[in-house]
């Protein structure tokens, strides 16, 4: 499974990474996280651009913050967008915790593997927080 790391959590990503890789996870599912600019995404743009390109290339957005409010927020569009078979995406509660508690940190792995191993189920489900 491909993530889209969004912009504001391109640094906790490497620390939630390499959890899930300390936990011997990657061995067991094949899981990575992709960047804005490595896809050559602008930080700029809107949540609509981002939903459409990760639901285009199959991946699933990962992120903290995403708006709410506004024609081209990500709530909206998914209200609009969003189908049966969308992928879901992946919401930290807490960005900070994650960096700073080992504890949360696991939970958030837990939640997240548990998605990916039942990616099918949570087709159409629009928005999930972790942990």
């Amino acid at each position: 499974m491909i993530f889209l790391i969004d912009h504001n959590l391109k640094g906790h990503a490497l620390v939630f990474f390499g959890s899930i890789a300390s936990q011997g996870w990657l061995d067991i599912v094949p899981i990575k996280f992709v960047t804005f600019a490595e896809i050559d995404l602008s930080i700029d743009s809107d949540d609509r651009v981002v939903w459409r390109l990760a639901q285009k290339h199959q991946m699933i957005l990962l992120t903290a913050n995403r708006s709410m409010k506004g024609e081209d927020s990500l709530e909206q569009v998914m209200r609009e967008e969003n189908s049966s078979v969308s992928l879901p995406v992946i919401t930290v509660g807490n960005a900070d915790r994650l960096l700073s508690d080992s504890e949360y940190r696991g939970r958030c792995v837990e939640s997240l593997i548990e998605i990916v191993l039942d990616i099918d189920s949570y087709r159409g489900a629009r928005r999930i927080f972790i942990p």
